[in-house]
């Protein structure tokens, strides 16, 4: 198969710089403390999942109860839900599955910790703590100290619970374009990082585990010694926020889009809003340049394309999120130039999942 067959809007990533990708990341961690645990919500396909396995990650990283359910059932047995699962039926679900693979979940309140030890007890399983400590993403944790070590101490007490240490996740500093401005708002969160591990440790509770980072901080987590797992997922395609962040890794993700429309103001593809995520930023374009892209459900309008494009044209648009583009498709296609090498199903996608 060809990849100027396929029919349109297609989910396509080039096999080769996916693979750089994938090598980039190692050489960056080789030699460090800090171990790749990446993020299954980037891609949901347990094929990939497996393969950054393959190439050294220590587990897996996700979102959802559901993602974690997918990723065990393909037979991943290291993962972490960077989340709180609270409702009463997910609970349940989740003490069952740690059964089946060693199981981390993200806490910040004691009733859930109880919770969670209930169901585990029941079930006669261990569930791995995290406790979630935010430095400034201003979403799930807990912001002060004293109170860290109160759930702590309480995580300790429990006979199927065990506290392994914090996760601290500032995504809001991922993008940021400047690297020393990137530098400065990470390094402000050491100082807090390190009281934070050191009253821990003080009062017997020593964190074994810090998780967090991300693909636009890959670089500085790499060389800081502070953390100790990356959650980096963005990294195997990349996208067209990271475009200006001068990073290790290159765009592998593109979104195969066909010229149906066009006049001298503009040129329309078949691919838009349903088919391409925009909750972070319009997509870019391989090989021409628009003054502006308007996006609407099942259309990009290419407002004064610079380059012809003729109908029934091909273009690669660079989706302007990879992960909510993903969860967009059943299938990504796996491509070397124009021949298409492989087919990956998308197992964990879906708004429900």
């Amino acid at each position: 198969m060809y990849v100027d067959r396929l029919e349109t809007p297609a989910l396509i990533v080039e096999e080769k710089i996916l693979y750089k990708n994938i090598e980039a990341m190692k050489s960056l961690l080789m030699g460090t403390d800090l171990q790749l645990r990446p993020h299954f919500k980037t891609h949901k396909c347990a094929a990939l999942a497996h393969l950054q396995i393959k190439n050294g990650a220590k587990g897996m990283t996700c979102a959802k109860l559901s993602e974690a359910m997918d990723l065990c059932d393909s037979g991943i047995e290291d993962i972490l839900i960077a989340n709180q699962i609270v409702q009463p039926d997910k609970i349940v679900k989740l003490a069952k599955l740690a059964g089946d693979c060693r199981l981390t979940v993200c806490v910040d309140e004691e009733e859930n910790i109880k919770a969670l030890n209930r169901a585990a007890k029941f079930m006669g399983t261990t569930i791995h703590c995290l406790i979630e400590y935010d430095i400034g993403m201003q979403r799930c944790g807990v912001i002060d100290q004293n109170e860290v070590l109160r759930l702590a101490e309480i995580i300790g007490s429990q006979s199927n619970l065990v506290f392994d240490g914090i996760q601290a996740y500032a995504g809001h500093i991922s993008h940021i374009e400047d690297l020393e401005e990137r530098k400065q708002m990470t390094a402000a969160n050491y100082k807090k990082l390190w009281d934070l591990l050191a009253l821990l440790k003080e009062h017997g509770m020593p964190a074994m585990t810090l998780s967090g980072g991300s693909t636009g901080t890959a670089v500085i987590k790499a060389k800081e010694g502070l953390y100790t797992e990356l959650q980096a997922g963005s990294y195997l395609f990349m996208d067209n926020t990271y475009k200006d962040l001068n990073l290790p890794f290159e765009n592998s993700l593109f979104i195969l889009a066909t010229v149906i429309s066009r006049n001298e103001r503009l040129t329309v593809v078949d691919a838009g809003v349903k088919t391409c995520g925009v909750d972070q930023g319009m997509p870019g374009l391989v090989g021409y340049q628009a003054k502006e892209i308007v996006a609407s459900e099942e259309h990009f309008q290419l407002h004064g394309l610079r380059e012809k494009a003729n109908i029934g044209d091909k273009i690669r648009l660079i989706p302007g999120h990879c992960c909510s583009t993903i969860n967009l498709y059943d299938r990504i296609y796996l491509v070397d130039g124009n021949k298409v090498v492989d087919r990956i199903s998308v197992t964990g996608r879906g708004y429900g999942k």
